[in-house]
């Protein structure tokens, strides 16, 4: 069923076949069977990311994409080994000390031991300036006591190792103190830790979800995991280095629909034809074709930049293959069960399941408006200090009116949304590409200009305009996505890959469903926030906030 992938010169080499997963079984009984995590054992899977030198297979992050595709046959075993290796040994990988490594990666990398990532807190959600689980340090220096619980726990009924974060004491040269963040190695065996009931989850309930509970736990000095007060940065870089690993999970997910509809409406006969025939079937099934290319294409060029340089900077591009991936996914399920008609209501197929496996997606590794919040924020930051001296004169007119004239006499192309397209993108690429080329240079000038628009509307403020910014990250993930496919189909078509054809025109038609949505944004963000519904949404909603209620009760007396 599963092929393991080693790091030898052939890279992949058939290995043990686990034994025959019943998926139905596994979200009945809210575990997964004994026999399975052997499996996943014998298979090195749990060290699928591990360093060959502590005992793990050393995968690339594109071997690792394609291995999530074919573990996605049962989302909660995908989420039991992803929470193990992208979020609960992660922290070790990035800031652990080479005895510390070496003292538990390899019984993490062989499945003897689960680790599980302690972040959240009911009251505080993933946000650390807020946790209130507390480490102090012992009059004699030799060991810290921590006292708090975590929930949210993946793997933690299972786990063996506990990456902690807790709030520390730190004083500055003023002898001020102050609340920082410190991560903590926790074993389960260490006193005091103890584990509450699992909890009763809409989907995936075959992986261990839980609340944690620390009791005067003592920890030894030499299981801090990185500097002591500086476990703030290193939460965020677990976060940011694990959302791409959900590409290959989605892309396979929505495969698997495709085929189940397909199947079906090619079968299915209505009002004297086979459902295959009707334009609105049509139109579902190639627009979910096109946007699991892009899921797809952009898992994979992601991907491949993980793997080509050193120290990739690409927390940005995981935000958006996650944004994209996981909503795309979530989408296409619900037009492929408007494709499956009254089958994709019955328990006794796997749909439903499956439906409620993903919908956690949207919520994991950071919530998908939270994550539309940081791709504008941190894009914005980027081109802050190139735009900054136009911006400053633009919002100061009367004191810059060259620079006003000027600006305008340069943009009054955009402001027509008629912005010149010189960009050459066409030259890279197939020529049967350059009217889709077009269209992403299009969308590339019009987020430049949207970005200036914004800055120059709100200034230091922009960040309370979370509405425009939520636009502007569309438009930014849809130019990533448009760049992915683009790049893919071409080089598919060029070398001759079988089918290439076909992804030049699935190519084509995303990026015109693209296209016409970033027009859609500009359109919004042009007449923000009058003269769109921002400001009309924020009223209804701090009325509803209020009074509770939706409406006022309607008397249907006459």
């Amino acid at each position: 069923m599963l092929t393991c992938w080693t790091n030898s010169n052939s890279r992949f080499l058939p290995a043990l076949c686990l034994p025959p997963v019943d998926s139905a079984a596994i979200d009945s009984a809210g575990c997964i069977p004994p026999d399975i995590l052997e499996g996943l054992k014998q298979l090195d899977l749990f060290g699928q990311q591990i360093p060959v030198e502590y005992g793990g297979l050393g995968l690339t992050v594109t071997e690792f994409a394609r291995l999530s595709e074919a573990l996605a046959s049962d989302p909660s075993i995908f989420l039991l080994l992803a929470a193990h290796q992208l979020l609960g040994l992660q922290g070790l990988l990035i800031a652990g000390t080479e005895e510390q490594k070496y003292r538990y990666l390899p019984r993490l990398a062989n499945g003897d031991w689960v680790a599980a990532l302690c972040l959240s807190e009911s009251e505080s959600g993933s946000d650390l300036t807020s946790i209130k689980t507390q480490a102090t340090l012992s009059e004699d220096g030799d060991t810290w006591v921590i006292n708090g619980s975590k929930n949210w726990v993946t793997n933690g009924n299972i786990a063996n190792l506990y990456i902690v974060f807790a709030k520390t004491k730190m004083e500055d040269h003023k002898g001020q103190i102050h609340d920082r963040t410190t991560a903590f190695l926790v074993e389960r065996e260490f006193e005091g830790v103890s584990c509450g009931q699992p909890d009763d989850k809409l989907g995936i309930r075959g992986t261990s979800t839980c609340e944690v509970f620390f009791k005067e736990t003592p920890v030894p000095v030499e299981n801090v995991l990185g500097e002591v007060n500086k476990g703030f940065n290193l939460a965020l870089d677990i976060l940011n280095g694990s959302r791409y690993g959900m590409g290959g999970l989605l892309t396979e997910v929505l495969k698997k629909f495709i085929g189940w509809a397909t199947e079906h409406v090619v079968n299915r006969n209505q009002l004297g034809k086979t459902l295959k025939d009707f334009e609105l079937i049509q139109e579902k099934l190639a627009k979910v074709t096109s946007t699991t290319y892009a899921v797809e294409s952009m898992t994979y060029l992601l991907a491949a930049m993980l793997d080509t340089y050193e120290d990739p900077d690409c927390t940005m591009e995981a935000a958006m293959l996650k944004v994209f991936g996981t909503e795309t996914c979530w989408n296409g399920i619900n037009d492929c069960l408007q494709l499956l008609g009254g089958k994709g209501y019955l328990k006794n197929y796997p749909y439903e399941r499956l439906l409620r496996d993903m919908r956690i997606t949207m919520l994991v590794d950071g919530a998908n408006d939270a994550l539309r919040f940081f791709i504008a924020f941190k894009g914005l930051q980027h081109v802050g200090p190139l735009l900054n001296e136009r911006v400053k004169g633009m919002r100061n007119p009367l004191n810059n009116p060259g620079l006003v004239f000027k600006t305008l006499w340069k943009r009054r192309n955009q402001d027509k949304d008629d912005p010149s397209l010189n960009l050459g993108l066409c030259n890279n690429l197939h020529p049967a590409l350059e009217v889709p080329s077009k269209l992403l240079e299009y969308c590339v000038l019009r987020l430049q200009y949207a970005s200036e628009m914004v800055l120059t509307r709100h200034g230091s403020e922009v960040g309370e305009h979370q509405m425009e910014l939520s636009r502007l990250a569309d438009i930014a993930i849809d130019v990533f996505a448009m760049t992915a496919v683009l790049g893919r189909a071409s080089r598919s078509y060029c070398i001759g890959l079988q089918n290439g054809s076909d992804e030049m025109l699935i190519a084509s038609v995303f990026c015109h469903d693209a296209y016409e949505r970033v027009k859609a944004h500009i359109k919004n963000l042009e007449n923000a926030p009058f003269g769109s519904n921002h400001v009309n949404y924020r009223t209804i909603a701090s009325k509803v906030l209020k009074k509770h209620l939706v409406v006022n009760k309607i008397n249907l007396t006459i």
